[in-house]
């Protein structure tokens, strides 16, 4: 029988003025718990973690989903966050509610903090992920696809400032682009050697993506060991791969590994 999915629950994270609420939806149900990690500026309620949760509700699954500080119900200043602040209130949802080795799928930046996630299971003993399944996974981001692609005017403000502000194609308001996330970025870092996660890595990435380059798949393909690594190209996908087609694929990644 389909599990139910939960109300609204609520993880607190951080100490004094960083405490902070962590939103989450939890849809009961049997074998390796399955948890969404959404990209920059998305929340849980995005078409693909949507179709995830209709699978796992038509399969039986559990499974977790959740917001990050300063993204949809969860609590916390956007503009204040860092790639750490975001791993912390993800290893707090897990640890909450997925304490077995879970299967993870990150997109864009969840990625990223999926693949974090993984690596301090390891480095606290506690054994590899189930798997995971990376879409489009933005990991160093702030380097790579921002810091370094920058002009020197973006930078000389950054510098400056603290912040930029740069338009987004997602929505009306622009994303602060803050120096402190520019420099977190760079103390959690995985591309700059060996990535070992000891669990499979299915990666859906399109080659018509304007944020994440299908070459950087390449780059994280080259840093994972061979056997367990599976790297799928669509030709025709942009960076959500979310058509209904992207969708069938993002499932039966899922399903393979859990």
């Amino acid at each position: 029988m389909a599990g139910e999915c939960e109300g609204l629950q609520f993880v607190e994270v951080g100490e004094g003025p960083d405490r902070r609420r962590i939103a989450v939806r939890i849809r009961e149900g049997t074998g390796p718990t399955v948890v969404w990690l959404g990209g920059f500026r998305s929340d849980m309620g995005a078409t693909k973690a949507m179709a995830v949760d209709a699978w796992a509700a038509g399969t039986g699954r559990r499974f977790v989903r959740f917001d990050y500080s300063g993204h949809g119900a969860s609590g916390g200043d956007f503009a204040a966050c860092t790639i750490s602040t975001w791993l912390a209130d993800a290893e707090a949802v897990l640890a909450a509610f997925a304490p077995e080795p879970p299967v993870l799928i990150g997109s864009s930046m969840g990625g990223w903090i999926a693949c974090l996630a993984a690596r301090a299971r390891l480095w606290r003993g506690q054994g590899p992920a189930a798997g995971l399944v990376l879409i489009a996974p933005a990991l160093d981001f702030t380097k790579d696809l921002m810091w370094d692609l920058f002009p020197k005017d973006v930078r000389d403000t950054l510098e400056q400032d603290g912040v930029w502000m740069r338009a987004s194609a997602y929505a009306p308001e622009p994303d602060p682009i803050t120096m402190a996330l520019i420099e977190d970025g760079r103390r959690n870092r995985l591309l700059n050697g060996p990535l070992d996660l000891g669990c499979p890595v299915h990666i859906l990435q399109g080659m018509q993506d304007p944020d994440v380059p299908h070459p950087h798949a390449f780059k994280i393909l080259d840093r994972l060991p061979n056997a367990g690594a599976v790297l799928t190209l669509i030709a025709d996908g942009d960076h959500r791969l979310s058509r209904p087609q992207d969708i069938t694929r993002l499932i039966a990644a899922v399903a393979e590994i859990a």
